[in-house]
Protein backbone atom coordinates (compact mmCIF):
# COMPACT_ATOMS: atom_id res chain seq x y z
CA UNK A 1 0.00 0.00 0.00
CA UNK A 2 1.19 3.77 -0.60
CA UNK A 3 -0.14 6.61 1.20
CA UNK A 4 0.03 10.33 0.71
CA UNK A 5 1.12 12.24 4.37
CA UNK A 6 -0.37 16.11 4.55
CA UNK A 7 0.64 17.50 7.58
CA UNK A 8 -1.32 20.74 8.39
CA UNK A 9 -0.48 22.46 11.70
CA UNK A 10 -2.88 24.63 13.16
CA UNK A 11 -0.93 26.91 14.73
CA UNK A 12 0.35 29.02 11.91
CA UNK A 13 1.21 32.70 13.58
CA UNK A 14 2.76 34.43 10.61
CA UNK A 15 -0.66 33.88 8.05
CA UNK A 16 -3.45 33.05 10.58
CA UNK A 17 -4.85 29.79 9.53
CA UNK A 18 -2.54 29.33 6.91
CA UNK A 19 -3.29 25.56 5.83
CA UNK A 20 -7.76 26.47 4.94
CA UNK A 21 -6.94 30.32 4.35
CA UNK A 22 -9.09 30.92 0.92
CA UNK A 23 -6.95 30.79 -1.58
CA UNK A 24 -7.89 31.70 -4.88
CA UNK A 25 -11.38 30.71 -4.03
CA UNK A 26 -10.73 27.63 -2.32
CA UNK A 27 -9.15 26.32 0.97
CA UNK A 28 -4.97 25.77 0.77
CA UNK A 29 -4.99 22.21 1.56
CA UNK A 30 -7.69 21.60 -1.00
CA UNK A 31 -5.20 21.76 -3.81
CA UNK A 32 -2.71 19.21 -2.34
CA UNK A 33 -5.63 16.98 -1.40
CA UNK A 34 -7.13 17.13 -5.01
CA UNK A 35 -4.11 16.58 -6.54
CA UNK A 36 -3.29 13.70 -4.70
CA UNK A 37 -6.74 12.55 -5.78
CA UNK A 38 -6.24 12.95 -9.16
CA UNK A 39 -2.96 11.29 -8.87
CA UNK A 40 -4.58 7.89 -8.24
CA UNK A 41 -1.39 6.52 -6.47
CA UNK A 42 -2.47 6.61 -3.10
CA UNK A 43 -4.68 3.59 -0.91
CA UNK A 44 -5.65 6.62 1.61
CA UNK A 45 -4.95 9.99 1.80
CA UNK A 46 -3.58 10.76 5.69
CA UNK A 47 -4.07 14.48 6.96
CA UNK A 48 -2.25 14.87 9.79
CA UNK A 49 -3.04 17.83 12.21
CA UNK A 50 -3.88 19.07 15.59
CA UNK A 51 -6.99 21.08 14.50
CA UNK A 52 -10.50 19.14 14.35
CA UNK A 53 -11.51 22.25 11.93
CA UNK A 54 -8.49 21.19 9.54
CA UNK A 55 -9.76 17.94 9.97
CA UNK A 56 -13.16 18.63 8.62
CA UNK A 57 -12.27 21.03 5.73
CA UNK A 58 -9.83 18.34 4.92
CA UNK A 59 -12.30 15.53 4.87
CA UNK A 60 -14.71 17.88 2.65
CA UNK A 61 -11.55 17.87 0.12
CA UNK A 62 -10.96 13.88 -0.31
CA UNK A 63 -8.34 13.15 2.75
CA UNK A 64 -9.59 9.27 3.66
CA UNK A 65 -7.90 8.80 6.90
CA UNK A 66 -7.05 11.94 9.57
CA UNK A 67 -4.20 11.42 12.63
CA UNK A 68 -4.65 13.81 15.57
CA UNK A 69 -1.12 14.20 16.54
CA UNK A 70 -0.44 14.88 20.20
CA UNK A 71 1.22 18.19 21.47
CA UNK A 72 4.72 17.51 21.61
CA UNK A 73 4.27 16.87 17.65
CA UNK A 74 2.13 20.12 17.39
CA UNK A 75 4.19 23.08 18.02
CA UNK A 76 6.41 25.67 15.52
CA UNK A 77 9.61 23.91 16.25
CA UNK A 78 9.00 20.28 15.43
CA UNK A 79 10.25 19.20 11.58
CA UNK A 80 8.53 16.95 9.43
CA UNK A 81 10.21 14.06 9.84
CA UNK A 82 9.14 13.14 13.29
CA UNK A 83 5.37 14.50 11.92
CA UNK A 84 5.20 11.43 9.18
CA UNK A 85 6.76 8.96 11.53
CA UNK A 86 4.42 9.03 13.76
CA UNK A 87 1.34 9.33 11.08
CA UNK A 88 3.06 6.10 9.59
CA UNK A 89 2.96 4.47 12.76
CA UNK A 90 -0.63 5.08 14.30
CA UNK A 91 -1.37 4.24 10.24
CA UNK A 92 0.45 0.74 10.37
CA UNK A 93 -0.96 -0.35 13.56
CA UNK A 94 -4.51 -0.05 11.70
CA UNK A 95 -4.53 -0.45 8.68
CA UNK A 96 -1.73 -2.38 7.36
CA UNK A 97 2.23 -2.42 6.54
CA UNK A 98 3.33 0.37 3.65
CA UNK A 99 5.36 0.59 0.58
CA UNK A 100 6.00 3.83 0.22
CA UNK A 101 4.98 7.32 1.67
CA UNK A 102 4.44 10.65 0.22
CA UNK A 103 4.74 13.43 2.42
CA UNK A 104 2.93 16.11 0.55
CA UNK A 105 3.01 20.10 1.87
CA UNK A 106 -0.69 21.31 2.49
CA UNK A 107 0.65 25.08 1.17
CA UNK A 108 1.49 23.38 -2.45
CA UNK A 109 -1.17 24.84 -4.52
CA UNK A 110 1.20 24.02 -7.88
CA UNK A 111 1.11 20.43 -7.11
CA UNK A 112 1.18 18.68 -10.27
CA UNK A 113 -0.47 15.19 -10.49
CA UNK A 114 1.84 13.58 -13.46
CA UNK A 115 4.67 15.00 -10.54
CA UNK A 116 3.32 12.82 -8.10
CA UNK A 117 3.54 9.91 -10.47
CA UNK A 118 7.04 10.55 -12.10
CA UNK A 119 8.13 10.66 -8.21
CA UNK A 120 7.12 6.98 -7.31
CA UNK A 121 8.42 5.65 -10.84
CA UNK A 122 11.68 7.17 -10.41
CA UNK A 123 11.46 5.77 -6.69
CA UNK A 124 10.36 2.45 -7.74
CA UNK A 125 12.79 1.94 -10.71
CA UNK A 126 15.99 1.92 -8.49
CA UNK A 127 15.91 0.12 -5.34
CA UNK A 128 19.60 1.87 -4.00
CA UNK A 129 17.70 5.16 -3.93
CA UNK A 130 15.74 6.21 -0.95
CA UNK A 131 13.95 9.26 -1.74
CA UNK A 132 12.59 11.05 -5.12
CA UNK A 133 11.40 15.27 -4.01
CA UNK A 134 10.30 18.08 -6.29
CA UNK A 135 13.41 20.39 -6.87
CA UNK A 136 13.63 24.06 -8.80
CA UNK A 137 16.51 25.98 -10.21
CA UNK A 138 17.42 29.44 -8.69
CA UNK A 139 16.95 32.27 -10.84
CA UNK A 140 20.34 33.43 -10.74
CA UNK A 141 23.42 32.06 -10.04
CA UNK A 142 23.89 31.63 -6.58
CA UNK A 143 28.28 31.49 -6.64
CA UNK A 144 27.42 35.46 -7.45
CA UNK A 145 25.24 35.38 -3.86
CA UNK A 146 26.26 38.93 -2.14
CA UNK A 147 25.75 39.85 1.42
CA UNK A 148 24.97 43.29 3.02
CA UNK A 149 28.34 44.62 5.38
CA UNK A 150 28.24 47.81 7.11
CA UNK A 151 27.08 50.74 4.20
CA UNK A 152 28.16 48.21 1.32
CA UNK A 153 28.31 44.52 0.12
CA UNK A 154 30.76 41.92 -0.41
CA UNK A 155 30.58 38.64 -2.53
CA UNK A 156 30.22 35.81 -0.80
CA UNK A 157 32.62 33.92 -3.40
CA UNK A 158 34.55 37.02 -4.53
CA UNK A 159 36.50 34.23 -7.09
CA UNK A 160 33.41 34.07 -9.04
CA UNK A 161 31.79 37.63 -9.05
CA UNK A 162 33.17 37.90 -13.32
CA UNK A 163 32.31 34.45 -14.39
CA UNK A 164 29.80 34.21 -17.18
CA UNK A 165 26.41 32.91 -16.34
CA UNK A 166 26.96 29.67 -18.25
CA UNK A 167 30.54 28.89 -16.90
CA UNK A 168 29.03 28.43 -13.50
CA UNK A 169 27.33 25.15 -12.17
CA UNK A 170 23.53 25.39 -12.07
CA UNK A 171 22.20 25.05 -8.49
CA UNK A 172 18.41 23.66 -7.70
CA UNK A 173 16.78 23.74 -4.18
CA UNK A 174 13.79 21.97 -2.31
CA UNK A 175 10.67 23.12 -4.33
CA UNK A 176 8.87 22.34 -0.94
CA UNK A 177 5.82 20.39 -2.65
CA UNK A 178 5.94 16.47 -2.04
CA UNK A 179 9.18 13.97 -0.64
CA UNK A 180 8.35 10.64 -2.26
CA UNK A 181 9.99 7.36 0.70
CA UNK A 182 10.28 4.46 1.45
CA UNK A 183 8.41 3.49 4.19
CA UNK A 184 11.97 2.02 5.61
CA UNK A 185 13.39 5.37 4.91
CA UNK A 186 11.32 7.57 6.99
CA UNK A 187 11.19 5.45 9.82
CA UNK A 188 14.97 4.77 9.57
CA UNK A 189 15.51 8.86 9.53
CA UNK A 190 17.28 8.63 6.18
CA UNK A 191 18.80 11.81 4.91
CA UNK A 192 16.36 13.68 2.56
CA UNK A 193 19.13 15.91 1.22
CA UNK A 194 21.37 13.17 -0.04
CA UNK A 195 23.11 11.06 -3.07
CA UNK A 196 20.18 8.68 -2.32
CA UNK A 197 16.96 10.87 -3.44
CA UNK A 198 16.09 11.48 -6.85
CA UNK A 199 15.55 14.92 -7.94
CA UNK A 200 11.98 15.89 -9.83
CA UNK A 201 12.99 19.25 -11.15
CA UNK A 202 9.68 21.58 -11.47
CA UNK A 203 9.59 25.17 -13.52
CA UNK A 204 10.03 27.74 -11.67
CA UNK A 205 6.78 29.31 -12.82
CA UNK A 206 5.08 26.36 -10.71
CA UNK A 207 7.14 26.79 -7.05
CA UNK A 208 6.38 29.26 -5.03
CA UNK A 209 6.93 29.27 -0.71
CA UNK A 210 3.86 30.38 1.26
CA UNK A 211 5.30 31.77 4.62
CA UNK A 212 4.21 35.40 4.74
CA UNK A 213 1.60 37.29 3.55
CA UNK A 214 3.81 38.52 0.55
CA UNK A 215 4.31 34.97 -0.18
CA UNK A 216 0.61 34.71 -0.64
CA UNK A 217 -0.06 37.60 -2.97
CA UNK A 218 2.56 36.61 -5.34
CA UNK A 219 1.49 32.42 -4.93
CA UNK A 220 -2.07 34.10 -5.59
CA UNK A 221 -0.99 36.12 -8.99
CA UNK A 222 0.92 33.43 -10.51
CA UNK A 223 -1.65 30.50 -9.93
CA UNK A 224 -4.11 32.60 -11.83
CA UNK A 225 -1.40 33.34 -14.33
CA UNK A 226 0.05 30.08 -14.77
CA UNK A 227 -2.33 27.54 -13.42
CA UNK A 228 -6.49 28.80 -13.90
CA UNK A 229 -5.78 30.04 -17.27
CA UNK A 230 -4.49 26.23 -18.52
Amino acid sequence: MNIAVIPARGGSKRIVGKNIKSFAGKPLIAYSLEAANQSGLFDDIVVTTDSEEIAAVARNYGATYVVMRPADLANDVVGTFPVVQHAIDVYQKGKGILAYVCCIYATAPFLQPDKLKEGLQSLQADADMHFAFSVTTFPFPIQRAIRLQGKGVVPIQPENMAKRSQDLVECYHDAGQFYWGTTDAWLSGKPTFASTSIPIVLPRYLVQDIDTPEDWQRAELMYRAYVAME
